[in-house]
């Protein structure tokens, strides 16, 4: 059957048959990939997933920063999802949340105001509720993204442009970690302290050949925003190697004398990702349950404040405190295994990576954005100073500047024979007839040979961290 036999029995457009096998296979690699590096997935650059780099950028291009006031959730959400992330408000508002809750980030980027939840669970307020803005640290996340420090990309409607990775400062992979499921693929990476990360990657500009064990000198292991104690053993060390491994992370707590010789267990920092509301909740259970072990469990009792955490757990008189504290251990989640799988997208696509390949890839981008900046202002940098060439030499020959400009006959010509008789491009002509007469006084004069020594030297400075490995280096640390 040809076209117009189809056209003739109301069919549009041709019909080939496929494999439904070859078809299922190929459409559902496609939405796999596209879930993983679209997603669920941090880059190793920026260690943002795309929803969180979209919410910071249009939070940005709000002027929302630390400095300023902050603004409805609302109206940021409205903004991140009309130019940048359309797919739905709910994963736009509950990334933002995410990123300015201190028990969930080690080094929250978002500033916010209003109820954000809890560590019991409690959920976020409405965003037509809450309010927020950057935090002092994110400058360092989004500084120089005007100086084509990265590609840009239009956006979902190709009426905006928006980056496909913020030229952060801040090893953020690193700091605040990451969770994800994608298809086929997850990631789970532990925070880290920043003063420890620095060192480490000191280390490692300083000596490239540095192992694992090198950076763990300086890296002593994960930093939870919840605090807690990570307890010694070979899955750390095996995490960092390979990019996977288990570690134990167990509660902080002390013993506090109480009333009539009783003393009580007091609770002052949690495994990370724990519900604290939870946890105290299931305690109770175990004490119900197996009264025969937790017997000397009088109460439990949530005293936490604004100025942290603090449960209690009050103990009888004839309690076995140390025998009771092994059994929480064993029974509760007050010790817990945290599994890390280090995957994010490098090069395009998810790779499993250790301490020494995460700290690698930050230091190559770190460079870029270097170049790609010193490149920038050295363009700039030039064009600035051609001009006050130009402006210089008009000073120190107003007079006749003056009187060419007088006789002449337009505008047009006025420019083209200032630029005969001082051999001046056009910018430089232009911006002698622009040049107001206040900026011919002695001080004004002088401002202008200062201001072209300054870019003289500024220029000489990019050329040499441009063409300098070892500067770039240094300018990283």
């Amino acid at each position: 059957m040809d076209i117009e036999e189809k056209k003739e029995e109301g069919q549009t457009g041709i019909i080939e048959p496929v494999e439904i096998d070859h078809e299922m296979r190929t459409a559902y690699i496609d939405y796999s990939m596209s879930v993983i590096v679209s997603r669920a997935l941090p880059d190793v650059r920026d260690g943002l997933k795309p929803v969180q780099r979209r919410v910071l950028f249009g939070m940005d291009g709000l002027g929302l920063s630390y400095s300023g006031p902050t603004r409805k959730c609302a109206k940021i959400v409205g903004e991140v999802l009309g130019k940048y992330h359309p797919h739905g408000d709910s994963s736009v508002y509950d990334a933002l949340a995410r990123l300015a809750q201190p028990w969930n980030q080690r080094y929250p980027m978002i500033f916010g105001q209003g109820n954000f939840g809890s560590m019991d669970g409690d959920p976020v307020a409405a965003m037509r509720y809450t309010e927020a803005k950057l935090q002092k640290m994110t400058d360092d996340v989004l500084a120089d993204i005007d100086k084509n420090t990265v590609d840009m990309t239009l956006n979902f409607d190709d009426t905006e442009e928006e980056p496909t990775v913020l030229p952060t400062k801040a090893p953020l992979l690193l700091l605040n970690g990451s969770s994800g499921i994608a298809v086929g693929m997850a990631t789970n990476m532990a925070p880290h302290n920043l003063g420890e990360c620095c060192d480490a990657i000191c280390a490692y500009i300083d000596n490239p050949d540095i192992d694992t064990d090198g950076l763990m000198q300086h890296i002593k292991g994960p930093d939870f925003p919840t605090g807690g104690f990570v307890i010694p053993g070979d899955g750390l060390k095996q995490a960092y190697e390979t990019g996977k491994g288990k570690i134990v992370i167990r509660a902080k707590m002390h013993i506090e004398a109480a009333n009539g010789d009783r003393k009580n267990i007091v609770i002052t920092e949690i495994p990370y990702g724990l519900n604290k509301a939870d946890l105290l909740m299931k305690i109770a259970a175990l004490k119900d349950e197996k009264k025969d072990m937790f017997q000397g469990i009088a109460e439990i009792v949530d005293e936490s404040d604004k100025e942290g955490m603090r449960a209690v757990i009050k103990l009888r008189k004839d309690a076995d405190v140390d025998r009771t504290i092994a059994l929480l251990y064993k029974y509760s989640q007050l010790e817990m295994s945290y599994g890390i799988n280090m995957v994010a997208i490098a090069d395009g696509k998810p790779q499993l990576m250790g301490l020494l390949d995460i700290i690698a890839y930050y230091v190559v981008y770190q460079r870029e954005v270097i170049l790609r900046r010193s490149k920038f202002e050295l363009e700039e940098a030039k064009a600035r100073q051609h001009i006050l060439q130009g402006l210089v030499i008009a000073v120190q020959n107003i007079d006749e500047v003056i009187r060419i400009i007088k006789s002449a006959a337009s505008t047009t010509d006025a420019r083209t024979k200032l630029r005969q008789r001082f051999d001046l491009s056009e910018k430089q002509a232009q911006a002698i007839l622009d040049l107001r007469l206040a900026r011919i006084t002695k001080l004004e004069v002088n401002k202008l040979v200062t201001e072209l020594a300054e870019i003289e030297r500024n220029i000489a400075r990019l050329q040499i961290i441009i063409n300098s490995r070892a500067e770039q280096m240094n300018l990283i640390k």
